[in-house]
């Protein structure tokens, strides 16, 4: 829900609370449909549409303007800092925890065992909304606005159950408990369910406002939605022979194409920059205030002690969030050329690995030479950075979306870019290369701009076909396919560790690439290793089967030497290497298999199926 800058955070935080007093009054029964069919099983008592039992009711309420905010507000769902967190189990990150994908690949995974994401209370708070809000006596400008913002979110709520289950049951009413034709329906096609997304989200795009109080919806918030779903719909169906949509799929991408390039020509955004190459691109995502920043089309705004942050350490890493050498590979280096062309790349050193490369990848990355201030999940303490190694973690550290100061305060603080105009200029250029239709013009106002901010050179129109993009992405069909195949590497980079990677291997029918274990530094061997770049060793590897001195040695600077004894998975080691003595550390001994196409599918969890059994599975399920 929106908070309307730092300055008014208070007063938007007692409106919330207003809102969620009067929507606990209009209904008590905003629940999901399990709930729903379960009551209907047991002679219709309760149900998700259940009038209110108080005495303030549609009747007394959407009266006003600020009826319809507060109810608006409720229907606020937009991600926090936790988006520093959702690549985990991707090719990006490596992780400990528990993730759906990773359960699944290792499993026996079935609609009894998956039984998460068949939520519906979202939809009927969408759609009570859209029943009722025309009662307020108000322009029909002021209400197609309002409309508008329902029918977005409502949009919202079916683009992530498509993403899930492809095929789902469309409702744009409020069920009763009498409608058992509506509580008993089958799934409707995802060709239906989609046409319906891009009704609701084309009527938001030219009705909802096109300015807006900080963190609010706006009409450039709805076309950066609507331009991500079509992207995501078209490289779906084009690259999914399951759906047998792919002949459907240019429609989508013209979509992805002109509504990203209105963005661009209308909206007023600009990239962040300061002209510091070395920073500019970190300071968007340890920021205390982003209101006003030009590169933020929507962000969530938290306040100490008001709205908290919810910020965590954990994003640095101790076993739940370690990024991946994959990831690290993928950045190019300085001088545009690719990190993998070089000979020996992959025994390279962690202070090797770094030299020479995109800005980016030293402001993604804990670095070698940097200097760590928030101590809090680091047991060495502060000052020049070290890798702590641990079993199942890669060695290498997140510094995106960390706050690297011991301040609660400061951490709290903590504001998130929830839409970047970055987005945008890569959605642009990845749909006109998907159509064959990308321009060295259309470059340089999209991709070369996030490459200048960095001080890289600029992405040329035909590059040389890089083998390693080629095999991870072999099924890209597109007549401009070398330029398209960097434009992923590009998203995949300005993008990392921000949430997007599961996405977007799933649209791209690259499932198969979760099957890759994730590794860390490369070691060469028991003994002495620099990993913080002033060629003094930091840390010693010992053989699993020796024991750690209690006096350590000291280097040339007079520190203590950090020691780990080496050894394979299974061991008894600190840190797990692929040939025990040697090689890249090792996360997890199976990732495990990619089923294709089940996979990219959720089953409709198995109680639902009982309680309507027009609920058929698909693909497998």
């Amino acid at each position: 829900m929106p908070i309307h800058g730092k300055e008014d955070i208070q007063l938007a935080l007692t409106s919330i609370f207003k809102t969620k007093l009067i929507m606990k009054n209009i209904t008590k029964y905003i629940t999901g449909f399990a709930l729903a069919a379960i009551s209907l099983s047991a002679c219709k008592k309760d149900f998700l549409d259940r009038q209110p039992q108080t005495a303030l009711g549609t009747d007394n309420f959407f009266n006003s303007e600020q009826d319809l905010k507060l109810y608006i507000n409720n229907l606020y769902n937009f991600p926090g800092w936790g988006i520093y967190n959702n690549d985990r189990a991707t090719d990006n990150a490596a992780t400990t925890g528990t993730v759906e994908i990773k359960t699944m690949m290792v499993g026996t995974p079935s609609a009894s065992t998956i039984t998460t994401g068949w939520n519906w209370e979202q939809l009927r708070s969408a759609n009570y909304f859209l029943t009722n809000f025309k009662k307020a006596p108000l322009s029909k400008e002021v209400l197609d606005h309002y409309e508008g913002i329902a029918r977005f979110f409502r949009a919202q709520f079916y683009i992530e159950k498509v993403k899930r289950y492809s095929d789902v049951p469309w409702y744009d009413q409020v069920i009763n408990t009498n409608d058992n034709d509506l509580l008993m329906k089958a799934r409707d096609p995802r060709t239906l369910v989609v046409d319906k997304i891009m009704e609701d989200l084309a009527f938001a795009a030219a009705h909802v406002n096109t300015t807006s109080d900080a963190g609010a919806v706006n009409r450039w918030v709805v076309k950066a939605y609507q331009a991500r779903f079509a992207l995501y719909e078209g490289t779906y169906r084009r690259y999914h022979n399951e759906l047998n949509l792919a002949f459907t799929a240019t429609r989508f991408l013209e979509l992805a194409r002109d509504v990203s390039r209105d963005i661009i020509d209308n909206g007023k955004f600009k990239l962040y920059t300061t002209g510091n190459p070395n920073q500019d691109y970190v300071n968007l995502f340890n920021r205390e205030n982003l209101n006003g920043n030009s590169e933020v089309i929507l962000a969530t705004y938290n306040e100490n002690g008001l709205r908290n942050s919810g910020w965590s350490s954990t994003v640095f890493g101790n076993y739940e969030v370690s990024p991946a050498k994959d990831l690290l590979q993928d950045y190019l280096m300085k001088d545009g050329s690719a990190y993998t062309n070089q000979p020996g790349y992959a025994t390279f050193s962690f202070v090797k690995e770094f030299e020479n490369r995109d800005p980016r990848l030293s402001q993604t990355y804990a670095y070698p030479g940097f200097v760590l201030l928030n101590t809090s999940t680091y047991s060495q303490g502060g000052g020049l950075y070290v890798q702590q190694l641990a079993k199942n973690f890669t060695g290498y550290h997140q510094i995106k979306g960390f706050v690297n100061d011991q301040s609660s305060v400061i951490q709290q603080n903590l504001d998130v870019p929830v839409l970047r105009y970055a987005e945008i200029l890569l959605t642009y250029a990845e749909a006109k290369a998907e159509l064959g239709e990308l321009t060295q013009t259309d470059l340089d106002v999209s991709v070369n701009l996030l490459r200048d901010r960095v001080g890289m050179p600029h992405m040329p129109l035909a590059p040389a076909t890089d083998a390693v993009q080629a095999v991870k992405y072999g099924n890209v069909t597109s007549a401009q396919k070398a330029v398209l195949l960097e434009i992923r590497r590009e998203r995949r980079i300005e993008m990392a560790l921000e949430g997007y990677r599961f996405d977007d291997l799933m649209r791209w029918n690259a499932g198969k690439l979760l099957e890759k274990e994730q590794e860390g530094i490369y070691f060469s061997g028991i003994g002495r290793h620099d990993l913080t770049g002033d060629g003094v060793p930091d840390i010693m590897l010992l053989n699993n089967n020796e024991s750690i001195p209690e006096v350590k040695e000291k280097n040339a600077l007079g520190r203590d030497l950090i020691y780990y004894r080496a050894g394979s998975i299974g061991q008894d080691a600190g840190v797990f290497l692929k040939n025990g003595s040697s090689g890249t550390v090792q996360t997890i001994a199976d990732n495990g298999i990619f089923q294709e196409p089940k996979y990219y599918y959720r089953p409709v969890p198995q109680n639902q199926v009982l309680l309507n059994p027009n609920l058929k599975q698909i693909f497998g399920w």
